[in-house]
């Protein structure tokens, strides 16, 4: 690479200094040199800073907006948008791939005395952002040849290996009825009610079905084998850690049918 002279490299600094300046001052922050870089100053740069403001809460209310439907749904879109612009201001986007943002945004509704009266919004953004990560997952072709390998190996030398984007999640809440409850045209909320009274929680997982992401409630060994295979345990441990209640063969004629499964590796030695 072709260095630059002087007089372009002072020009990139400025420019640099420019462009912080900028976001720092859309951000709301204060700091020494701040107005001195803008190339706008007075009422001019108050009003740019404005519009630019105004813009980035739109830009990120609608990637939220997209990322956790439920959230939204259940707290109605005005108290979502001041909601996203106060998340905007607290955790600003890192990256300029909106499709990722919100990874804070569970903890930061969690921690919002706001929205106490809804303490599960929390778990149901989780659910909503695993959903969304799954659906954006890379694809993979299940390797049916690999079953054979169950046959031939022992269960501490085998990795089943689950397709990209799945996840298990466990809440004190009934995420899972709470999630399908929006998903559908005329909703009976009778059960998702009786079921938040009772706090009634649940194990989930969260897988593709086809394009989707899909939201299946599961028992407690599914949630601890599932969970197991996902942080790379080979088949003999996950089974032990499920438990003598996990029934391996209904699993993976239910995983085969859902196509939730991408291989079954063999471990090195």
């Amino acid at each position: 690479m072709a260095r630059r002279s002087p007089a372009a490299a002072a020009a990139f600094s400025r420019e640099a200094l420019r462009q912080q300046a900028l976001l720092a001052a859309v951000a709301g922050a204060d700091g020494v040199g701040t107005a001195a870089a803008l190339a706008e100053t007075g009422a001019r740069a108050s009003n740019g800073i404005t519009a630019y403001r105004v813009n980035a809460d739109s830009i990120a209310e609608r990637a939220l907006a997209s990322t956790f439907p439920t959230v939204r749904a259940l707290i109605g879109a005005d108290d979502f948008a001041h909601a996203a612009r106060r998340f905007r201001r607290a955790c600003p986007p890192e990256r300029g791939e909106l499709g990722e943002y919100g990874d804070g945004f569970a903890d930061w509704l969690r921690a919002a005395a706001a929205l106490a009266e809804w303490p599960y919004l929390g778990d149901c953004a989780a659910v909503d952002l695993a959903v969304h990560r799954c659906e954006r997952a890379a694809d993979a072709v299940f390797d049916a040849a690999s079953l054979a390998r169950m046959q031939d190996s022992e269960p501490s030398r085998l990795q089943l290996r689950l397709m990209p984007g799945t996840a298990v999640l466990a809440s004190a809440w009934p995420v899972s009825a709470i999630h399908a409850a929006h998903r559908i045209v005329d909703p009976d909320f009778s059960f998702v009610r009786t079921a938040l009274a009772a706090r009634t929680g649940e194990r989930v997982l969260v897988v593709r079905a086809g394009w989707r992401g899909a939201v299946h409630a599961i028992d407690e060994p599914t949630f601890e084998w599932t969970r197991s295979l996902l942080e790379g345990a080979d088949l003999a441990r996950a089974l032990d850690r499920a438990g003598p209640a996990f029934d391996f063969a209904a699993w993976l004629a239910i995983a085969l049918r859902g196509s939730w499964l991408q291989d079954v590796a063999c471990l090195p030695d």
